[in-house]
């Protein structure tokens, strides 16, 4: 069996202050050995005889940058699915969209924020709804969907569009005709779906580079403030609330809340939606 190189209690402290300065993200003591187990393979490749070496590396080397999106792409799991959270999803097709609809008819444009959109199966499912809901309207409205999230890595496969049966297992089969071709061992997606999203690499700890991206009519941002401590969840939920417009809408995964974060928002009364709407 391969050896795994030994993280001490002051390596994993430097690292995860980093990961946490860089990302936002925060790795309790009981999570040491993560970060240990996925990054001892690193070390290896490095051909560094220790973490001390890794972390100089990490914070000193003339590729300091790389190396930590590489990292990065390590250390987190990019779990996700086509149609995902059915009950959340219905709640936007069916609910928020033709309110939103009916509030920028005179306009006719609708932007949408997907916020750590991983390989891109969340805003690309929201392209789909947007797509079968509004038919022959789409034509006459100008729709934006921004999905961002901090890694590369995972935005160039959002990018190619093309997927394998586990991203698509709970997908129906008249969409799946719909929207989907077979390409081999892999699904490719529609153009014109994929033509609906721009991907843009962002750290959501980087407030000043979100505002370039202007207002929002709708934010989704699921299953990520869990890795957050409150102080930068505070942070996140400030933001969106700043690129929300006055009746815009955000949702978050089911296992996250807003509670005790002092922040104006208002939970909709609609079951499994977990939307809020700003105060």
């Amino acid at each position: 069996m391969p050896t795994t190189i030994s993280m001490s209690d002051a390596q994993f402290n430097q690292l995860r202050k980093i990961i946490y300065d860089r990302a936002g993200i925060h790795f309790q003591d009981s999570k040491k050995y993560v970060l240990e187990s996925r990054l001892s393979r690193r070390v290896e490749e490095l051909e560094f005889d220790d973490f001390d070496q890794y972390l100089m590396f990490l914070t000193a080397g003339p590729y300091q940058s790389d190396e930590f999106q590489e990292m990065f792409n390590r250390i987190t799991i990019n779990e996700t699915s086509f149609f995902r959270n059915e009950p959340q999803l219905r709640t936007f097709e069916e609910r928020i969209l033709p309110e939103l609809l009916e509030a920028r008819r005179a306009g006719k444009t609708l932007r949408i924020w997907s916020a750590a959109c991983s390989s891109g199966e969340e805003p690309y499912t929201l392209a789909m709804q947007i797509h079968r809901s509004m038919g022959v309207r789409l034509m006459d409205w100008k729709i934006e969907i921004l999905a961002t999230d901090i890694s590369e890595k995972v935005l160039n496969q959002a990018r190619e569009g093309k997927y394998h049966n586990y991203a698509v297992r709970g997908v129906d089969a008249g969409i799946m005709s719909r929207y989907f071709t077979a390409d081999g061992s892999t699904f490719q997606l529609d153009p014109e779906i994929m033509s609906m999203v721009h991907f843009e690499k962002l750290n959501l700890n980087d407030v000043f580079a979100a505002r370039r991206f202007g207002t929002f009519d709708m934010i989704m941002c699921r299953n990520v403030m869990i890795y957050f401590d409150d102080d930068m969840k505070k942070k996140v939920v400030k933001m969106f609330h700043n690129q929300l417009a006055d009746d815009g809408t955000l949702f978050i995964g089911h296992s996250e809340s807003l509670r005790n974060l002092d922040v104006q928002f208002t939970q909709l009364d609609l079951p499994q939606a977990f939307a809020y709407r700003k105060s």
